[in-house]
């Protein structure tokens, strides 16, 4: 259901090397941007699998299905102000609503900031750091409510009364907002919302304050 956000990742050949090199988009999630990417990811996916005893020293394993995705790293950060700029990441965690997470090679999707840990003594020029985030995958967890996203952006959205007949309903992008995020919101497919807004050309690049048609 996630979908990849326009120049995430570009790549640049660099012909006096003779090697690829990645130029990498920020990390972000909510309001906040990365000054610097993290140093290390690592994505884990989680099955719950039931365990029950037969006779004879045997076992029988009851899939219970899929759950949460878990996205993890470590990284620093480096200069004046370190600590501080840990200190806005911290206020984040605090926060009661999941956000939108952008990553520079991750998919980007819905999560809810579950960890963060210092893993050192910090300084005002170098902390240590590292995070995770458990990826939100049921429509019933995935809207964020309007509430959520004043408090997220200082913005409201336009839901507009409950729909009659004939008559259409249209959202106001806010900061973080995406086109799949969006279509969670109003319970309604993507492909529907893209087909509702030929007006957008990029479904990945969408800006503050347009409207998108979701009904």
């Amino acid at each position: 259901r996630s979908v990849w956000t326009a120049a995430a990742m570009t790549e640049e050949w660099n012909f006096t090397k003779g090697e690829i090199r990645m130029n990498l988009t920020p990390m972000r999630y909510k309001t906040f941007v990365w000054p610097h990417n993290p140093r290390t990811y690592t994505i884990t996916f989680k099955r719950e699998l039931a365990n029950f005893k037969v006779p004879f020293g045997r076992y029988y394993l009851q899939n219970l299905g899929l759950t949460r995705r878990v996205l993890k790293g470590e990284g620093e950060f480096v200069g004046e102000g370190a600590y501080d700029k840990f200190k806005e990441l911290a206020c984040l965690f605090y926060q009661e609503s999941p956000g939108v997470l952008v990553h520079p090679v991750w998919m980007t999707t819905t999560a809810w900031f579950a960890g963060l840990e210092l893993k050192q003594e910090p300084r005002s020029d170098y902390v240590r750091y590292s995070f995770e985030f458990w990826e939100v995958n049921s429509p019933l967890t995935t809207k964020l409510t309007e509430t959520a996203v004043k408090d997220e952006a200082g913005l409201g959205t336009e839901t507009g009364s409950a729909s009659a007949a004939g008559q259409e309903t249209y959202h106001t992008v806010v900061t973080g907002d995406t086109l799949w995020d969006i279509a969670n919101t109003y319970g309604v497919s993507l492909t529907k919302v893209i087909g509702w807004n030929p007006q957008i050309k990029n479904p990945n690049l969408i800006y503050p304050g347009e409207k998108v048609r979701v009904g």
